[in-house]
């Protein structure tokens, strides 16, 4: 069989498949992109918490996927626990990174004036420093995301949800009639996602961010 022979004739568990991989990444990316925004505003303001936050988390991302499913198995078990855990800590480090490197680029004399108007710290960050910050941060979630994509699916190791199973599964019986074919459309599927979620922040990105800071 082809490989668009395969498409055809798999295409329904395929499209399942996408559809979980893509919600497992998509539900990962919110958790990190809330842990990894409360980190940077934590942390910003100090030289040595922010180089402790970004320390920790590009330790996190130095830990072999595999190793990291295979550590949190035995404690949370097989299938969707892993693979959160694992994607949203491997997914903090390009968020932490940016928030902190967006909040620091915030311009003093922007932040003094809010403070002159009355505005309470609460207010100057939520109201100015963060709508500042907000175009590093979408580069962030957009790097991370595309991190997350391929690391995904390592999560069929754990029995976890994606198109990392059609891509074992394939592994699994190299030498037989479709072995490749499911690789192929694993990975492609895969990719073709990576693209679409790309996408999808560009047109975030134009919708948030004012024309003046995009320029």
């Amino acid at each position: 069989m082809n490989f668009w022979g395969y498409l055809g004739s798999r295409h329904q568990q395929l499209l399942a498949d996408a559809c979980q991989h893509a919600g497992a990444v998509l539900q990962c990316m919110v958790v990190a992109t809330v842990l990894g925004v409360a980190i940077g505003v934590l942390t910003y303001r100090s030289d040595w918490a922010g180089n402790l936050a970004t320390t920790a988390t590009a330790t996190l991302l130095t830990i072999p996927s595999l190793a990291m499913i295979g550590l949190l198995i035995p404690v949370v078990g097989l299938g969707v626990p892993p693979t959160v855990i694992a994607l949203t800590l491997y997914g903090l480090l390009p968020i932490v990174r940016n928030a902190i490197v967006g909040l620091r680029g915030v311009d003093p004399a922007l932040v003094d004036a809010a403070t002159g108007i009355g505005m309470s710290r609460p207010a100057r960050l939520v109201r100015v420093e963060l709508p500042l910050a907000w175009p590093p941060i979408l580069t962030g979630i957009r790097v991370s995301t595309q991190m997350l994509m391929g690391i995904a699916a390592i999560a069929a190791y754990a029995s976890g949800p994606g198109l990392g199973n059609e891509i074992f599964r394939g592994i699994a019986s190299l030498g037989s009639r479709n072995a490749i074919n499911q690789v192929l459309a694993g990975t492609l599927g895969i990719i073709v996602l990576a693209l679409l979620f790309d996408a999808a922040y560009v047109v975030v990105g134009r919708l948030t961010i004012p024309r003046g800071i995009r320029v």
